[in-house]
């Protein structure tokens, strides 16, 4: 069976068991939530010798995620039984072709209510194999997805500032009110309006 690190079979400390999940939490808790899962099925994969497959598994995935309303609900949702969650996603992982590791991790989110980190936990996975490779990668969060043209020009400007190929992992998080959030390895570049706004205000703050 598969478990991420560190889960046993109560996975994270789950709280009272209520139906449902707040897909609403905090970007942090989720972020923390997709790593466990991100840490156990690249390990596992660069044992079993998939990485290649799973990185391909992840390209599709990503444009999925972007494509498909109706994947975005599925694992959105705060009402669809764990049930058919995991059939659902079971479905999707045979008509995709995913390696067993990542279906298998698929599965579980399913049953512990954490399908909702699936965007996060592409991201990372698609990092940890970048670095893997000996690459670059940056997780960039923006307002609203990025183009292709957009994306090429944004790895060409960080590419020229880091010195080497980037690789751009986006994530879309619609609560950002313009700019990016771009993170290269230990560093964090937020050009976002809402962190310019939370500046002014504390500086104004510090004024008063």
């Amino acid at each position: 069976m598969f478990n991420a690190p560190g889960s046993s079979q109560q996975e994270l400390k789950p709280g009272p068991k209520i139906g449902r999940v707040d897909v609403s939490e905090p970007a942090s808790i989720s972020s923390g939530i997709a790593e466990r899962y991100a840490t156990a099925i690249f390990e596992i994969s660069k044992e079993s010798g998939s990485l290649t497959k799973l990185e391909k598994n992840l390209t599709d995935l990503a444009a999925a995620l972007d494509d498909s309303a109706e994947l975005r609900d599925l694992i959105q949702s705060p009402v669809v039984p764990r049930a058919e969650q995991g059939t659902a996603i079971a479905a999707v992982g045979k008509k995709m072709k995913l390696v067993p590791e990542l279906q298998n991790g698929l599965s579980l989110m399913a049953q512990k209510r954490r399908l909702f980190v699936l965007p996060q936990l592409v991201a990372q996975l698609s990092a940890r194999i970048a670095e893997d490779k000996g690459e670059v990668t940056a997780e960039v969060t923006s307002a609203k997805a990025l183009t292709k043209t957009q994306s090429e020009k944004l790895a060409k400007t960080l590419k020229a500032r880091v010195g080497k190929d980037v690789k751009i992992s986006a994530t879309v998080d619609e609560s950002l009110i313009g700019g990016l959030v771009v993170k290269v390895g230990s560093k964090m570049i937020d050009t976002s309006i809402a962190s310019r706004l939370n500046s002014l205000q504390n500086a104004m703050k510090e004024v008063g």
